[in-house]
């Protein structure tokens, strides 16, 4: 019974039946008839033009994004707990040529406009310190925790009085959406939001994920980064067909809603265990290493995070009956 990733969880039967669609003759690259729609069923979507990409991974979206924001000597503003810092191995230092991250500390991995406003501070505009170029949120972030639209807005008219880019990390963002019932375009472009990694393999997608592009000027250059990057692949169709699958009749919001009522119900059970309020779908714990022995002796499969603490991740595809035998579980320990 794994609870230890979404990234483990099934793709969707209309991602692999769109897929199999899609294996016809077409245009090479991102020229097909698939590809070209993107722009227009986003656009859809978040209520203003945009231009919509696939890539392979979070991390090159994110990175991707960055990289054209961000020249080889600036900085970049994110939590100390970012995934951008802490699971992409150099990733952004890489794709931008060398730009610093700029780390911030904030309970549950989330900033502030306080914290962000102090740590920019901090730094001297002369040539002997790294300056800010962007501001990078992660929406759900490390620990399970959902911006609101006011708070992604705050942090957004900093961001731009401060003449900074706005990239949000939004590998859980389904989950954000469906946490907070807010509209995509009012955590995204509304609030000022320039970039958008759009997860898609956490919430039933296959191998695609999105690049949202509210500041189009950008599109040129990530493009081109895209191609240099070893990202654009030949056969681009089959990655379009994964990202417009998911967005008819809304299969990504509803995926992320079943993640996060899973979730919830474990947070029930978890009383004062609870380490975070579980705002999305991931659930972190406390736990002695001899009660997370029993657990597993119990047949649940989950991360360990730290000493004396596990986390527990549920997927769109959840079997209900195993989330209600891990919570029964939980409150016996």
């Amino acid at each position: 019974m794994r609870f230890f990733s979404d990234n483990a969880a099934a793709a969707h039967p209309a991602v692999l039946e769109a897929m199999a669609a899609a294996n016809a003759l077409d245009t090479a690259y991102d020229g097909d008839a698939l590809s070209r729609k993107l722009d227009g069923a986003f656009s859809d979507l978040f209520e203003t033009e945009v231009t919509a990409l696939w890539v392979t991974t979070g991390t090159a979206a994110n990175c991707l994004a960055l990289a054209a924001m961000v020249p080889a000597y600036g900085g970049i503003l994110c939590h100390r707990e970012a995934h951008i810092n802490v699971d992409e191995a150099g990733a952004p230092e890489f794709f931008t040529g060398g730009a610093k991250l700029l780390l911030i500390d904030g309970p549950g991995a989330k900033l502030s406009v306080e914290a962000v406003a102090e740590a920019r501070g901090r730094i001297r505009a002369d040539v002997h310190q790294v300056q800010p170029s962007a501001l990078s949120i992660t929406n759900a972030s490390e620990y399970g925790l959902v911006y609101t639209p006011d708070e992604t807005a705050a942090l957004g008219e900093f961001a731009h009085t401060h003449r900074l880019g706005f990239h949000l990390d939004g590998a859980r963002f389904a989950n954000a959406v469906a946490s907070t019932g807010a509209s995509p375009a009012d955590l995204t472009w509304r609030a000022g939001v320039d970039a958008l990694s759009f997860g898609f393999v956490k919430n039933g997608g296959l191998s695609a994920e999105a690049l949202i592009l509210f500041d189009r000027e950008l599109a040129d250059n990530v493009l081109r980064r895209r191609k240099r990057a070893g990202h654009l692949l030949s056969k681009g169709r089959y990655m379009a067909a994964q990202l417009l699958a998911m967005l008819e009749d809304d299969i990504w919001l509803d995926n992320a809603r079943a993640a996060n009522a899973a979730a919830t119900r474990l947070a029930q059970a978890a009383g004062d265990r609870l380490v975070h309020p579980v705002e999305a779908n991931e659930v972190f714990l406390r736990l002695t290493p001899e009660e997370a022995a029993t657990l597993r002796d119990e047949e649940f499969d989950f991360y360990d995070w730290g000493v004396g603490e596990a986390r527990m991740v549920t997927s769109w595809d959840q079997d209900l009956a195993a989330v209600d035998r891990l919570a029964a579980a939980i409150r016996q320990l």
